[in-house]
């Protein structure tokens, strides 16, 4: 089974949320899986060659949460083409917005510029649609953990 870090970006708590609902449904599939609040650059290089999960809300104007956006920035400046990381997108945001789901489709629009894989779609999660977004995501993840081989 894969080694599956989980990078997270979260403001009010919900992305960390959706995250300790995705652990467990992995880890019983046989993965092994580590949860980063505020991941660092060191964090994600350990991930390489492996798999990981972002889970990111979008804050103002499309952005990054301040937990999460270090990380991105350093992965665009530093980091050059990632084909070996395999990878998926959870973004949270609100409909009502101009940029929804912004931060999520940034991250992914990074990492398909590095030539990493996402294995299946990002999935969007709407917060006036899904007030309770684990509703959405742990199907979403049990069906994303198939993909994984």
């Amino acid at each position: 089974m894969a080694q599956i870090g989980i990078f997270v970006g979260t403001v009010y708590g919900n992305a960390l949320m959706v995250a300790e609902e995705a652990e467990p449904l992995l880890a019983d599939l046989g993965h092994q899986v580590k949860i980063f609040e505020d991941p660092t650059l060191g964090d994600w290089q350990r991930y390489a060659d492996q798999v990981v999960l972002v889970i990111t809300s979008t804050t103002g104007q499309g952005n990054l949460p301040d937990s999460i956006a270090p990380l991105f920035h350093a992965i665009k400046d530093k980091m050059g083409h990632q084909p070996a990381l395999r990878y998926g997108v959870i973004a949270l945001g609100d409909s009502s917005y101009d940029d929804f789901c912004g931060g999520g489709k940034s991250f992914d629009a990074l990492l398909q510029e590095h030539s990493a894989t996402r294995l299946g779609e990002v999935l969007l999660v709407d917060a006036t649609e899904y007030p309770e977004p684990e509703e959405i995501t742990s199907p979403w993840v049990e069906a994303w953990a198939k993909l994984i081989s």
